[in-house]
């Protein structure tokens, strides 16, 4: 009997074949060993100053390091020196940071001195931001302007993609983090051949640059907290709502965020906007301490290593301190990513439900609290699965996450983001 002409055979993209793939191979390993290079340079370097600058220097002046004059002082002077770089600086430091999220456009080579200055000041000055945003965006130009000129032949639209996987390989150490990404920009576009012919030179050049990062900076996310052990019915409930509470109390700041960034845009002038920032953002350390400063990633080992050490009252306040000086950050002009100062506000949050209800397990406080935090402000599902799983570096709780997440987004997707068009109204 003849097939009927509406039933027909289930069609399978074709692969692509080994040779095709292997000319990518080279071009990608590059891009990850410099993006990595940049990373680990910039990082390094703003270090280095911070360490200077929150050290010798105020005990050369007689000056408590973390007084709250001190902070004060280094706040307002570091959104003086990020205003000039931005108002003096060819290019201004590119555009402005509150519309721009991880993948970045393509900037011309002028513009890159003065971005990674302003980085660097940013990073060593104590802002709430972290170096993602402006990293992938230096990263991104340098590979398509090096990659234009020596490889032609290459299609353009390689380089951004090749650079932006190469960049979240070296920031997290992984390329699994990278691959997560690439794969949810991929969902929903029309894509030729199997998934893994897409993500293979992105995942090689992410795989070089977590290799490149590991073997020059040995970093890790781990907070060394207890593992959580079998996971019972109360943690499943824990988890359900503080990814739930974290999700809305992330949505807040990205509600408050395009009124926030118009407020300082009236200022009209980065001379003018960076230095408000740095007051607001010196009373708000004053009133939070010195945990809330920087972008968090030594802090949040801070209070990992001693969950009881502070009362909920604290951690409460550190919570919405944090958030409220990652809001100013990002409106006022400084450049820098959110995710990182993300990652302790959920931090602070979690550790804050265990010290209110202390059945609930402080690596799944953590987790959680990271997971819906970063839900509400990065709206990347991937990435805030992952870096919640990778801070408690528990296998029994992946699943409670994966259960967590669902009515997390469920609060969050189809709403604003934490990042603006060019007017001034918020991505959806």
């Amino acid at each position: 009997m003849a097939q009927d002409s509406t039933q027909q055979a289930p069609t399978t993209r074709p692969a692509t074949p080994a040779r095709a793939l292997l000319p990518f191979i080279l071009p990608a390993a590059v891009v990850g060993v410099v993006s990595s290079l940049v990373f680990v340079g910039v990082s390094a370097a703003a270090e280095r100053l911070q360490q200077v600058l929150w050290g010798p220097l105020p005990d050369a002046l007689g000056i408590g390091r973390y007084s709250v004059l001190w902070m004060f002082v280094m706040l307002i002077a570091t959104g003086v020196a990020v205003g000039l770089v931005v108002w003096k600086a060819p290019g201004h430091a590119g555009p402005d940071p509150a519309t721009m999220g991880l993948n970045a456009p393509v900037m011309p080579p002028l513009v890159l001195p003065g971005l990674v200055l302003a980085t660097g000041l940013m990073l060593a000055g104590g802002p709430s931001l972290g170096p993602e945003n402006p990293i992938i965006a230096v990263n991104i130009a340098l590979a398509a302007w090096l990659g234009g000129r020596f490889l032609p032949r290459m299609p353009g639209s390689l380089w951004p993609v090749l650079a932006e996987s190469a960049t979240i390989g070296a920031l997290f150490g992984t390329p699994v983090a990278a691959a997560l990404v690439i794969s949810e920009a991929l969902a929903g576009r029309p894509i030729r051949g199997l998934l893994w012919d897409n993500l293979f030179a992105p995942l090689t050049a992410a795989a070089c640059g977590s290799m490149t990062t590991a073997l020059v900076a040995h970093p890790t996310f781990d907070l060394h907290l207890p593992p959580i052990g079998h996971p019972h019915g109360r943690d499943l409930l824990a988890a359900l709502v503080i990814a739930s509470a974290a999700a809305l109390l992330g949505m807040c700041a990205v509600y408050a965020f395009p009124y926030v960034h118009t407020a300082f845009g009236r200022l009209r002038h980065p001379m003018l906007m960076l230095p408000a920032g740095g007051v607001v953002l010196g009373a708000l350390a004053a009133l939070g301490g010195h945990l809330t400063l920087f972008k968090g990633l030594s802090e949040i080992g801070e209070l990992a290593r001693d969950p009881e050490g502070w009362s909920a009252g604290q951690f409460a306040t550190m919570t919405v301190v944090k958030l409220a000086a990652l809001l100013v950050a990002a409106s006022c002009g400084f450049r820098g990513g959110r995710i990182f100062p993300a990652v302790f506000v959920g931090t602070a949050l979690g550790l804050c439900s265990h010290a209110l209800v202390p059945a609930v397990h402080p690596a799944l406080g953590v987790a959680t609290g990271v997971l819906g935090m970063l839900l509400a402000i990065t709206r990347q599902g991937w990435v805030s699965l992952f870096t919640a799983a990778v801070l408690v570096a528990s296998p029994a709780i992946l699943a409670l996450l994966c259960i967590a997440s669902l009515p997390a987004w469920l609060l969050v997707t189809g709403r604003p983001q934490m990042q603006l068009h060019k007017d001034g109204t918020p991505i959806r």
